[in-house]
Order: C-alpha cells, then structure tokens, then sequence
C-alpha cells in the first residue's frame, strides 16, 4: 500500500526519504568525484611522484579503477541486508564507512615522507571507500522510488541525481577554489582539504537518516512472504531466480557508468597531461556541469514519467554517443569557454539524461523483495566494469593512438550501443496503479502481477 500523498504534494514522510536519499548520493558522488579529479590532477604527483609522468597517471587510475572492485562485494553484502533487515541499517552505515574512508585519503602523508606506504595506504582506504559506496545507491534508489507517488517516481527517483550535481559543485568548486593557490601549498596541503571534509558531510546524513522510515511496500512484502513460507526471503536468490532482468541490468548501466568518468575523469586528464592546461579550468567546469545537473536531472526524470524509463536512456545513450568527439575537439582548442561547452555537452545533455533513469529504471526492473540488492547487481557491477575502468582505458587507448583521442569515440559508441540493446530487452514494471510486482511471489496466489 502507498503513503497517502496530499493534494499539496509529498506526505512528511515521502519528503524525509527523498532528502535522505539524496544526501547520500552526495556523499557517494562527492567521494567519487573528488577521487577522480585528483587522481587526473594531484595523485601522480604526491603518491607516485617517482615514476615516469605517464607511468604515474596509469598507476594513479589503476588506483581509481581498484575502488571498482569492492563495490560489487559491497553492493551484494549491503543489498542483502537492505532487503532483510531494513533499507535504513544500510543508509545508515555506508554513509558513515564513506565519510571515514574519504576523510582517511586526505590524511595520507605523500610518497616523499613514507615512501611505498603512501600508495598502499591510499589503495586501502580506496578499496574501504569502494566497500560502503556499493551499499548506497540500491538503498536509496529503493527507498525513494518506493516512497514515491504513483506516475511520478522518475521525478523524484532523479532527485538523487541532482544530489550529484551538488557534489560536482561541491567537489570541483574546492579544487577550482585551491587550485588557483601556489601550487607548492595545493599538493602539500590544499588538496586535502576537501577530502577531509566528507566526515562532516557523512556526521549532517546520519543526523538527517536517523528520521527514515520503511516503506509499506517494504513491510507487506516481508509479512506476506514470513506468512507464506514460514520465513524471510532470499534476497540474492530472489534477484537471480529471474536471471534476465539481472544480466541486463548490468549491461544496462554500462553506458551511464562511463558517461562522467570519460569527459569530466579522463577528460580533465587528457587536457592537463596532452594538451598542458592549468588543472583549475577542469575543475571549474565540473562545478558548471554540477549546477546544472541539479535541474536537468529532474527535468529528465518528469520527462521520463511522460514518454517512459527506457525512451529517455535510450535518447541519453546515443546522445552521449554522438557528443563524445566535438567534447573532445573542445577540449583540445585549449580555450576556456570551449571547454566548459564542451564538458557541459559530452556530460550534462545526455549523460544526465542517463543518470536521472537509471536508478529508477533499475528498481522497476526488480520485485520488494529483491529490489536494494537488484539495484546495486546491476548499478555497481557496471561501475565496476564500465566506470571503474573508464579512465584508464582511455589513458592506454590515446597513448595507444600517439595522442589522437578517436579511439575514446568508438569505446564510448561501442558502450552506449550495448546499453541501448539490453535496455530493449528488460522487463520493466509500468509506474501505474494495479501493477505491483514483476512476478508472483513465492509461495502466494493472490498478488498481482505486473507486465
């Protein structure tokens, strides 16, 4: 049964769940991005300072990539308890491993002092981060689209979105600001600043969580299913007992996972390294492409309500597809407003467009039941697999290429084709009254059953 909603809008405790939720997907965009400019910007220079440039900013992605790999292992682990325990216990605890785990990496003294430990320090506190991190998104995104009103979960399933579009302003508005600095004071110690901030970030989510409460959904599936079988469900039995929506998931998410870590990670690489840009003018556009990803991700969410999850991911897939070279042909002028036009096409238009649905999309594509763990299968298998290793493909494919950066175009054109192939194929709940579940849970006969 749905919260109640008032004539006015959302019910106190759909508001609580979405400001929840988005708060979260802050912190775990802020930690991300934050990673990702400074492992382009920073990270080669403090913690592999003894390498070959080119070496140290493939070491200094190899790192990035590695957070990748616990976020499966993270999203399996949290998303099990989410869908047994409660989505709150999750929300609750990752928000807390994130903000130590991020705060930690600002605390890490440089190569210089420590020698070999640095790297393996970060590469540790990196792993930490990607643990909790793959808890984050399948809580949220299913607290939130469970709270939603019927016909309008796009809508404020993208709000969550726009809680990333803070955390780009948030992230590349304080390297921008202490990018400008001597550049002695911003790899000693200006860098670092931001980092250590999360904890204050993740201390203002606990506060703002501790108010959340359960979905109904949530609490009738759990009674249905005990009353029905005598116990709770299997959540990742019950995500893979209808293996197709699980796969697709994955591949689904492959061409949103790339989106960002190619023109905003790779991107800001590829103008600092290649082209001898001042790092500040990347990180200056990523606070523009954040602004607005604060309002273009809930347009594209209502939008999705109107004409369907997968018209607008498709739309967002060959629309990032297609802006992948002229983004690129921007950056390259070395102009400063061609840039930002540049970042704002290749990420904002489209990439968005893909961010603002896929979350949602995803928890249509599973039942209660299994839905936190479904989610993070398939959001964070493919940020493993697409996002993690966004950049440094990218690195080796341009090096590869003498420079030229067209093999960056096929790769993306590659992804986003698959994306919209699997995309096609998925079964998707319709956001409509009367459609409750994919499949009958088991054990029972009398719940409906959505197309």
């Amino acid at each position: 049964m749905a919260t109640v909603v008032s004539s006015r809008g959302l019910s106190p405790k759909q508001r609580k769940t979405v400001a929840g939720g988005a708060i979260g997907t802050l912190i775990e965009y802020y930690d991300y991005y934050l990673y990702g400019l400074a492992s382009a910007a920073v990270f080669p220079a403090v913690f592999f300072s003894s390498n070959d440039p080119l070496i140290a900013q493939l070491s200094s992605f190899a790192t990035f990539a590695v957070g990748f790999f616990l976020r499966p292992i993270g999203g399996i682990i949290w998303g099990i308890i989410g869908d047994r325990v409660g989505r709150k216990v999750v929300l609750m605890s990752t928000v807390v491993g994130m903000g130590l785990a991020t705060t930690g990496i600002g605390l890490i003294p440089p190569d210089a002092m420590i020698g070999i430990a640095a790297p393996l320090l970060l590469l540790f506190f990196r792993l930490l981060q990607g643990f909790f991190v793959g808890g984050e998104m399948g809580g949220a995104a299913t607290m939130v689209v469970e709270a939603a009103p019927r016909g309008k979960r796009g809508l404020y399933g993208a709000f969550l979105i726009s809680g990333a579009g803070i955390a780009n302003v948030a992230s590349g508005g304080f390297m921008a600001a202490l990018g400008l600095t001597p550049d002695s004071w911003f790899l000693t110690w200006g860098w670092r600043i931001p980092f250590v901030l999360s904890i204050v970030l993740a201390i203002a989510a606990v506060l703002l969580r501790r108010q959340l409460e359960e979905s109904d959904e949530f609490v009738q599936t759990q009674s249905l299913h005990i009353a029905a079988t005598g116990k709770k469900p299997n959540p990742l039995k019950e995500a893979v007992r209808h293996p197709k929506n699980a796969i697709l998931g994955i591949l689904i998410g492959l061409p949103q996972s790339i989106a960002g870590y190619v023109v905003l990670t790779y991107g800001l690489a590829f103008m600092v390294s290649d082209k001898d840009l001042p790092a500040w003018m990347g990180f200056a556009g990523t606070m523009i492409v954040g602004l607005l990803q604060i309002v273009v991700a809930p347009l594209w969410g209502a939008i999705s309500d109107r004409i369907g999850r997968r018209t607008v991911y498709i739309i967002g897939c060959l629309g990032f597809a297609a802006m992948v070279y002229p983004a690129f042909m921007m950056f390259s002028t070395g102009n400063l407003w061609l840039i930002w036009l540049g970042q704002i096409l290749g990420f904002v238009v489209f990439g968005v467009a893909m961010q603002a649905t896929l979350a949602t999309m995803l928890a249509e594509m599973f039942d209660p039941e299994a839905r936190t763990t479904g989610v993070n299968l398939g959001y964070q298998l493919s940020n493993t697999l697409g996002g993690g290793l966004a950049p440094l493909i990218c690195t080796a494919l341009v090096a590869a290429a003498g420079g030229a950066f067209w093999p960056v175009v096929i790769y993306a054109a590659v992804i986003a084709v698959l994306g919209v192939v699997a995309t096609l194929l998925a079964s998707v709940l319709p956001d409509v009254e009367g459609s409750d579940r994919l499949h009958a849970l088991p054990g029972t006969e009398t719940v409906k059953v959505g197309s």
